[in-house]
């Protein structure tokens, strides 16, 4: 589940044929709450103690402020990521790779068959740019929207500080293999990444490697359990090797997949430890059609056709491995890549 860079991307697509909105707006403190409220198109955000409050042209909607918060910190994290992000099974983006639509109820058959759905489009910059506004306004002191709930604080009550470094976090791109000289390095104490709780029986031992001379810089080892180990986020995919568009995204799972993720291309799992419950439902309509279960040693694939949220009673390891082409979306929007890797 690794993150395109945009600038790097082709042609943007406009399936809505939707014109580009460039109205935001970063409001004054709530005088109550402490809180401000933002503006991006039409879309108007505010929170109070305990919500986070949307209004549109058709409506209004509300979420719990933890729910908004984690998601939106993975929207930003990943800069608004591969395909969907349902928040809930009413808002979300999706990404465009340059530009991404922002909707209520366009995943949601419901909202859509009572004319309640809305979609607008932005600059994928100029967004995120409101977004980074917000997930620092609305996080408090103390408050870590990546982190496990019983590893943070609260999210709850009025205005309250600030956590830039949590929110701030820079996520890990090795460009070709975490450990590799010049590269992203092994996490460790001194580096700021102790053992997670849940891993203190993960061995820390680091493979021993003797590279030929003059091949130093080509060959390298790490031992991957004990990164993930030591990782201090949950359901935060790094990108920790790279061959051409093949992304290794290894991850520590806690409690619940914070968004529904609407994939835009395959998407392969690859269960390294415990346990984690995937419900998978339609991409387009959010009907369910399946709960799969998968333990130590299981790999699944999720399709290009669906969305999944993922739960983990105990943190576990996940290997997600990604097809980076920027040409995929595209294909399978024109039906000319399959939704599936193999048909039975």
């Amino acid at each position: 589940m690794a993150m395109l860079d945009s600038a790097t991307e082709h042609t943007i697509a406009n399936p809505n044929n939707l014109p580009l909105e460039t109205d935001f707006a970063l409001n004054p403190a709530d005088n109550q709450t402490g809180y401000r409220s933002f503006k991006a198109g039409s879309f108007e955000f505010r929170r109070d103690e305990y919500f986070a409050h949307i209004t549109y042209p058709k409506g209004s909607h509300m979420l719990p402020a933890d729910v908004f918060l984690r998601a939106l910190m993975r929207d930003v994290a990943w800069g608004f990521f591969y395909g969907t992000v349902n928040f809930d099974p009413v808002f979300g983006t999706t990404n465009y790779y340059g530009e991404v639509e922002m909707f209520v109820g366009s995943t949601n058959e419901a909202y859509r068959a009572a004319g309640r759905d809305h979609i607008e489009r932005f600059k994928s910059d100029e967004l995120m740019r409101i977004f980074k506004e917000m997930i620092g306004d609305w996080t408090n002191d103390g408050y870590d929207p990546f982190a496990a709930p019983m590893e943070t604080g609260e999210p709850w009550g009025s205005k309250n500080g600030n956590n830039d470094d949590a929110v701030g976090r820079k996520r890990v791109t090795a460009k070709r293999m975490v450990s590799l000289p010049g590269d992203t390095p092994v996490r460790t104490d001194e580096n700021g990444f102790p053992v997670n709780r849940m891993f203190s029986d993960v061995p820390q031992d680091e493979p021993v490697v003797e590279a030929e001379p003059g091949f130093e810089h080509e060959v390298g080892g790490f031992n991957l359990f004990a990164y993930l180990s030591r990782s201090d986020v949950t359901w935060n995919p790094s990108v920790c090797s790279v061959v051409r568009e093949s992304l290794f995204c290894p991850t520590s799972e806690e409690f619940i997949l914070p968004v529904e993720h609407g994939n835009d291309r395959v998407e392969w799992f690859v269960q390294l430890s415990d346990e984690i419950t995937w419900q998978v439902k339609d991409k387009d309509t959010g009907r369910p059609r399946a709960n799969v279960r998968c333990k130590a040693g299981d790999v699944s694939c999720m399709p290009a056709d669906i969305r999944h949220q993922g739960f983990s009673s105990k943190r576990s390891m996940l290997l997600v491995w990604e097809n980076g082409s920027p040409k995929i979306p595209d294909l399978v929007r024109k039906g000319e890549a399959p939704v599936v890797p193999v048909t039975f």
